[in-house]
């Protein structure tokens, strides 16, 4: 079992720079593949970034390719979500996600089995 708490989100101008931080318990948290995802008002939770348990792969959505950074600190527990440039559409929910992995991470919603429960992300004009 894992449970995840997000933070780190709120109100920047267009080019500006967030981190977001998941907070995970269990014993287990390093054998876990971890992502990051987003939902819009009247939009679909999409992928935005992921990683694998050791950290040593990650994937990116294009639309924030080169802007996001994905990382982990086993140690800690936590994963982050490095967000610069961020642009008036990457406003959302943000929702860390977590698996059992195999070396490998996921992309899509449906891979993922545990939740955390959101954190505001509003990027103005």
């Amino acid at each position: 079992q894992v449970q995840l708490v997000e933070s780190g989100g709120g109100l920047v101008q267009t080019g500006g720079s967030l981190r977001l931080s998941c907070a995970a318990s269990g014993r287990t948290f390093s054998s876990y593949a971890m992502g990051w995802f987003r939902q819009a008002p009247g939009k679909e939770r999409e992928f935005v970034a992921a990683i694998s348990w050791s950290g040593g792969s990650t994937g990116y959505a294009d639309s924030v390719k080169g802007r996001f950074t994905i990382s982990r600190a086993i140690a800690k527990n936590t994963v982050y979500l490095q967000m610069n440039s961020l642009k008036p559409e990457d406003t959302a929910v943000y929702y860390c996600a977590a698996q059992p992995g195999s070396g490998r991470y996921y992309t899509r919603v449906i891979e993922y089995g545990y939740w955390g429960q959101g954190t505001q992300v509003t990027v103005s004009s």
